[in-house]
């Protein structure tokens, strides 16, 4: 095992000051806020919808920062979490040191968007130098001098090495009683998945009913949903630890989950007692597979605008529209289909949520079901289930089947699992992160380039170091945003914060995990070019970074 880094002087006590550095930068954020507050504002006070799409950099520049000022938050607790309960270990200390130098020195110097747009607090925020230095205090200046360094980093490369292949590069921060579920996922993916998942993608092919079957066997489905709908009644971090650890063995078996999620959560949040009491159970054991179809071909992101449209004709609704991105909807016995019923209400307004049933499909025969057709989408990844083009004609759906039987509400109980949907894919990037990580680092130990493995020469190193760094720190603000949620705080923001960063830090974490591979990275026969693909789509569904990013700044300038 390798030697604990000697702490200097100035961090003897890791977790005061990390304490201290977390609050001082609560204060730089707090300020760019009110910075960026008065450019947005319209003479009457209020926010300025124009301004704020003129002044995009600056908002969503202020949601980054106030991102990273979250999770260095979040580190902190981390760090004094783990000391009190005395799991404080070396790994640990390697992971808030260097997590805590890099991401408060970013906050200071410039903090990647995109790989082309940096949000800086000068030029974007508008501090000046002087300004930004008087919040550049004694504790963020400790930690950015003593945390990111090439030692430290080679360190937690040598304790990585070392683990032996552990579940998680240091202690997660959770019980035993959630770090067994995550041991039995674990189990699963790699005895079940990690073997076939490349077969899968290449092949373009289903994931196989049978894992979908052992997956109900072990309760994936149910997780969430309460003891009396036939659930476990788990709390949700409970799915970060199931999402995180199926993706990690393929992204495709890790979202099968997220189908259930979001269909329990709307029938939990807007339905009646008989559609929780029909639908749930079956649900929970896996006897009916949900699909979501929310997104239609000129909408996006733009929900109000939704044409496809739904009329009442005696005790059924007929379903007229189409829709797209429709992800696993052949093998679907029931779609959230949201719809506009009252067309005469525009906006938001006349929207509706309907549980349409259908028989299960084949690829032979996709939808044998009249009223409903649709062609399959060809994709880069996040394939095993299939996106699809859906076409309505006249598609029945009965009376009954309205969400909660009340119309125009649909928007609404939407948005109220958006939460947990995000807070799951962040759950789903640590996964894939981590599966890069996986692959990498047993790559650059395997291969020999001018005598000596990979893992030898120090930016090969450096990649491992930060992808483990940063798939902690997104752990962590994910947890935290989960148990907000547990515990039954708004918690819209923390969520999504927590996708906002999981998907840069997967889609970084992959594209270092190929660089390591060098060109052989590039071939489709080896894992990371699959994995490569998958990291791409987590910044654009479950709201794309940019619309995140606008999300996450009308809170903060809203509650200033």
């Amino acid at each position: 095992m390798s030697a604990s880094p000697a702490l200097s002087p100035a961090l003897q006590d890791l977790v005061s000051l990390s304490r201290e550095a977390a609050d001082d930068a609560k204060k730089l954020v707090a300020e760019a806020t009110r910075r960026v507050r008065s450019r947005v504002l319209s003479p009457e006070g209020k926010l300025d919808s124009a301004k704020l799409e003129t002044e995009q950099h600056a908002t969503h520049g202020l949601a980054w920062l106030a991102t990273y000022g979250e999770a260095v938050r979040e580190l902190a607790h981390y760090a004094a979490n783990l000391e009190a309960a005395g799991r404080l270990g070396e790994t640990e200390t390697l992971l808030v040191r260097i997590g805590l130098g890099e991401y408060l020195d970013q906050m200071f110097g410039g903090i990647p968007m995109s790989q082309g747009e940096m949000v800086r607090p000068t030029t974007s925020l508008g501090l000046s130098a002087r300004e930004l230095a008087q919040f550049r205090t004694g504790a963020i200046e400790a930690m950015i001098a003593d945390g990111n360094t090439p030692e430290h980093r080679a360190a937690l490369v040598a304790r990585i090495r070392d683990g032996g292949g552990s579940a998680t590069v240091g202690d997660s921060g959770l019980d035993e009683d959630m770090e067994a579920i995550r041991t039995e996922m674990r189990r699963f993916g790699k005895a079940e998945v990690v073997e076939k998942a490349q077969e899968w993608h290449r092949e373009n092919a289903y994931i196989p009913m049978e894992i979908i079957e052992k997956m109900a066997e072990l309760g994936v489905f149910g997780l969430t949903i309460p003891e009396e709908y036939g659930g476990m009644g788990l709390p949700k971090i409970s799915m970060c630890v199931v999402s995180e650890e199926l993706s990690r063995a393929y992204i495709g078996v890790g979202s099968l989950g997220t189908r259930t999620e979001i269909a329990a959560e709307l029938i939990l949040c807007g339905g009646t007692e008989e559609q929780k009491h029909r639908f749930l159970p079956k649900l929970a054991s896996g006897e009916i597979l949900p699909t979501a179809v929310f997104t239609e071909p000129n909408t996006g992101s733009d929900l109000a605008s939704l044409r496809t449209k739904a009329v009442k004709d005696g005790d059924t609704w007929k379903i007229s529209g189409n829709k797209t991105w429709i992800t696993h909807p052949v093998r679907a016995d029931i779609m959230t289909v949201l719809v506009r019923t009252k067309p005469e209400e525009k906006g938001h307004r006349g929207l509706s949520m309907l549980i349409a049933e259908k028989p299960r499909g084949s690829d032979a025969e996709p939808f044998p079901v009249q009223g409903l057709s649709g062609g399959e989408i060809e994709v880069l990844g996040y394939r095993g289930m299939k996106e699809y083009e859906l076409a309505f004609e006249n598609f029945e759906v009965p009376a009954g089947n309205l969400l909660g039987e009340v119309e125009g509400k649909g928007f609404a109980q939407l948005m109220q699992t958006f939460e947990s949907a995000r807070i799951q894919t962040a759950a789903r990037a640590i996964g894939v992160a981590q599966s890069a990580l996986d692959v990498a680092l047993r790559y650059a130990e395997e291969r020999v380039q001018f005598g000596k493995a990979l893992v030898n020469f120090p930016r090969v190193a450096d990649k491992l170091a930060m992808m483990a760094v940063e798939i902690n720190i997104a752990r962590q603000l994910t947890y935290f945003s989960a148990r907000e949620k547990d515990e039954g705080k708004r918690c819209d923001l923390e969520a999504g914060m927590a996708k906002l960063l999981g998907a840069r830090v997967a889609w970084a974490a992959a594209d270092n995990a190929l660089q390591v591979h060098g060109g052989n990275g590039f071939a489709l026969e080896y894992t990371v070019s699959r994995i490569l693909c998958d990291a791409r789509i987590l910044s654009i569904f479950e709201g794309a970074a940019e619309i995140q990013a606008q999300v996450i700044a009308r809170r903060l300038l809203e509650t200033v």
